[in-house]
């Protein structure tokens, strides 16, 4: 199987990008991390997890500048990209083909070979700009995917909303989570702890 790419930029919401290597790792999925200065600086904030920590989850690990990479290249074969949590910056330099780092050079290669993209887009409200970068990314073949969560699976803890948006952005690359949790059309499928019960009252 080809590896998967991930990308971590300093978008709030690391922990999606977190969540996304550990469930590659239960598929046995080689991942390419490319983890941002500024996604360095946003983990010290949102989680306890040092950077060490997050690159011994990768397969392989890249720098952010370091151009020559394999993954920088359409001759290396990927399955896809992730780019979890995808801050405004890398999604206009995606929209723009401004390939200054190896994140977006990456993500621009996913485009020209055909191959999937997903960027979990973490920003609200959003203003024209922000609709027209999305829009030109995915007339060139990409997915915005944004973190939206999920009611009707019922989530207990915020892991169950981190995990479920993880496993839809997987599926959007053609990978399924065993453990994911879909809608089948029958409530019985889900929790029916009354404490979860909304009123509209």
């Amino acid at each position: 199987m080809h590896p998967v790419i991930v990308g971590i930029t300093g978008a709030s919401g690391v922990v999606y990008g977190v969540r996304a290597l550990d469930a590659l790792n239960e598929l046995g999925v080689e991942t390419h991390l490319v983890l941002t200065r500024h996604a360095r600086a946003t983990l010290s904030q949102e989680t306890e997890l040092s950077p060490a920590q997050v690159k011994e989850k990768a397969s392989v690990v890249h720098g952010e500048h370091d151009l020559g990479a394999s993954i920088a290249s359409g001759s290396f074969p990927t399955r896809g990209m992730l780019v979890m949590p995808c801050s405004i910056r890398t999604l206009s330099g995606i929209a723009n083909s401004f390939d200054d780092n190896l994140l977006i050079r990456a993500a621009d290669v996913q485009l020209k070979e055909r191959r999937p993209l997903v960027l979990t887009v973490r920003e609200t409200p959003l203003h024209a700009g922000h609709l027209r970068l999305m829009s030109e990314v995915t007339s060139a073949g990409g997915v915005v995917m944004p973190p939206v969560p999920a009611f009707y699976q019922r989530p207990h803890t915020l892991e169950d909303v981190v995990d479920h948006t993880v496993a839809r952005c997987l599926d959007l690359i053609g990978l399924r989570p065993p453990n994911a949790v879909r809608w089948t059309g029958e409530r019985s499928e889900f929790s029916t702890d009354p404490s979860l019960e909304f009123s509209a009252s």
